[in-house]
This record gives structure tokens, C-alpha cells and sequence, in this order.
């Protein structure tokens, strides 16, 4: 199993190597790629050192699967280079993940979609996967009708530039800035870039994956996504309508026995999800979880993860993981 990790020195790729060591998946071959200006560093995996290597020396590899974490530009243009050569590509940019003609995986959902002839495979958003982790088994027995969800998103989504800034600010240090004001001590109601509709990329990301990766258009969800000072983790406030009512205790218990969801949901002891608790985990952590007593047949919940394991580098293994199960690659 030849494998290219493409993006190996940013902070997705240094995560998806650390997840890929600890999951021990299947690699006789690791090739570890970046841009030019990183060709020729070493980086180790496992204890062996690896030198980075560029795009066109990947391509020639010909490696069994790539894992994109290099940005959606990179994407669109070297991502079908790989696939012609017969590589399975991962993607963790946003390039390909409402393109009709490819697959938005989480693989606890609908894992059971990809087939051998699935060569680019997007990784869903890391809001969405750690939103639709929860609601998959809800939606399942209630059916949604409409989710309203406002996000508390780490500066680590945005990327080291993001983690630089807040350290700096921390320290009372000027530096370069990846936001437009300062991120230390305030919370940016902007998240990726705007359109036309006043939304963010990102809040239309929360609105349109969720009904692809469940294959559903029959609910809607509007989202506002925030940036706070926290160096990892993401954070969901989420309301939801079903059509069907709940019982709350059903609830907790259809969302502990769902693989990869944990319930923490203790008023009584202070026990609920925080990313600080999150942090280098790959659950996702529901709790708060309580009625909306303003509106009948709808559930408040609070939803957190780690943005760079189950948000990003997880999820992408956990797909590369059933193709390798079921010989689709």
C-alpha cells in the first residue's frame, strides 16, 4: 500500500501522519509531499526519516491513495492528475464536496456509497462532520425538519498563520495578522469569506453538506459560524425541529450507543463538552442536551470535537481505512 500524505508539513498533514502512525494503517510506502518550497525537508513517521518530495514526483509514484490537506487550489488542479494515474484521492479542501459527481463521506453515515470506481473522494467540512455525527441517528428516528446552529470555531481551522496571531496577541507581540482584527479576547462573526447573500463560505458549507451526506433535502439548517480565541477544538450550538417527538432520556441513549459520539450531559456535576477536553480525541461530545420549551417537538444540544482529528485528519483515515477493508483500492 503505496500512500501520499500531500500537504505532510501543514497542521492537517502533521496530524493525519500522527493519526495514520497511531491507527496503523497498512503502508509499505509513505511518500510525503509539499509545495516547492518544502521539497527536501525531512520529516519522520514512525521513526524513519521520509524526505518531502514535490506534486509531479507524486504523480509519477503512482501511489494506491493520496490524502489532500493543501488547500482548495491545489485540489482543483492536482487532484484529477493523481486520479488519472489510477490513485484514490482523499481531499480535505472544500473543491470537490458539492460536486454532484462525487462522494461526501463520513464513514459512520454513508461509507456504504464509495466503490472502487470512487478515484476522488471529498472529506467533508470539519463543522459539518462533528454536526452531522450527532444528528445522522436523530434525523434517522425523528426526521429534522429545520437545525439552527451557531458555531464557536478554534483559530486552528484557519491555520498556523491563525494559531501565530493569537499566540502573539497572548504575549503582547505584533505580528502578522490572519484575521482582520485582533482574535485574543474577541469573537469574529466570520468565518471564511462572505457572498452575496450575506452568508459566509463556511455557514453555506454547515447549510448545503449535511443534506449531501445524508442524501436528504427534505430539511433545511441556517448556521452563523463564529471564530473565538481557542487554539483547538470546534464548538456547535444546535436546535433542532423534528417532525416526531423525543423523549430525552431516548435521546441521550440513541446518541451514546452511536459509534464515535460520546454523551456528556451532567448539569448536576458540571459535566458537558468542552474543546479544551476534546482536544487530540477523536469523539465527538454532545451534551447540554435539553427540550426547546418555546416550540414543540425541538431539542437544544451542544456539540464539540477536535477540528483536526475527526474534523479533518480522522475522518479522511477512517475512509482510506473501509476502502482498504472492503478492496476498493
Amino acid at each position: 500500500m503505496k500512500v501520499a500524505v500531500v500537504g505532510a508539513t501543514g497542521m492537517v498533514g502533521e496530524v493525519m501522519l500522527k493519526v495514520l502512525s497511531e491507527r496503523n494503517f497498512p503502508i509499505t510506502e509513505l511518500l510525503l509531499v509539499a509545495s516547492e518550497r518544502s521539497v527536501g525537508k525531512k520529516l519522520s513517521y514512525k521513526g524513519e526519516e521520509h524526505t518531502v518530495i514535490g506534486l509531479s514526483d507524486a504523480i509519477d509514484a503512482q501511489p494506491d491513495i493520496a490524502f489532500f490537506s493543501a488547500g482548495g487550489d491545489i485540489s482543483v488542479e492536482w487532484v484529477p492528475k493523481f486520479a488519472e494515474v489510477g490513485t484514490t484521492v482523499i481531499d480535505n479542501s472544500s473543491a470537490w464536496r458539492m460536486d454532484a459527481t462525487k462522494k461526501l463521506v463520513v464513514p459512520e453515515i454513508n461509507a456504504n456509497v464509495l466503490t472502487s470506481e470512487d478515484k476522488i473522494i471529498a472529506n467533508p467540512n470539519c463543522s459539518t462532520i462533528q454536526l452531522v455525527m450527532a444528528l445522522a441517528p436523530l434525523h434517522e428516528k425523528y426526521k429534522m425538519k429545520r437545525v439552527v446552529i451557531s458555531t464557536y470555531q478554534s483559530v486552528s481551522g484557519t491555520g498556523v498563520k491563525a494559531v501565530q496571531q493569537l499566540e502573539n496577541e497572548m504575549a503582547g507581540i505584533q505580528g502578522e495578522m490572519a484575521y482582520p482584527y485582533p482574535i485574543s479576547g474577541n469573537a469574529l462573526p466570520h468565518c471564511d469569506v462572505f457572498l452575496e447573500n450575506g452568508y459566509t463560505k463556511e455557514e453555506m458549507k454547515l447549510a448545503r453538506e449535511p443534506q449531501k451526506i445524508l442524501d436528504d433535502r427534505t430539511f433545511s439548517i441556517s448556521a452563523t459560524a463564529v471564530r473565538i480565541p481557542t487554539s483547538g477544538g470546534h464548538s456547535e450550538s444546535v436546535n433542532v425541529e423534528f417532525e416526531n417527538d423525543f423523549e430525552l432520556n431516548a435521546v441521550r441513549q440513541l446518541l451514546n450507543d452511536t459509534p464515535g459520539v460520546t454523551v456528556q450531559d451532567n448539569p448536576d456535576t458540571n459535566t458537558y463538552p468542552m474543546p479544551i477536553y476534546a482536544h487530540d480525541k477523536d469523539e465527538v461530545f454532545v451534551g447540554r442536551i435539553r427540550r426547546d420549551e418555546t416550540q414543540k417537538n425541538t431539542l437544544n444540544m451542544w456539540i464539540v470535537s477536535d477540528n483536526l482529528r475527526k474534523g479533518a485528519a480522522t475522518n479522511a483515515v477512517q475512509i482510506a481505512e473501509y476502502l482498504v477493508k472492503n478492496e476498493l483500492v
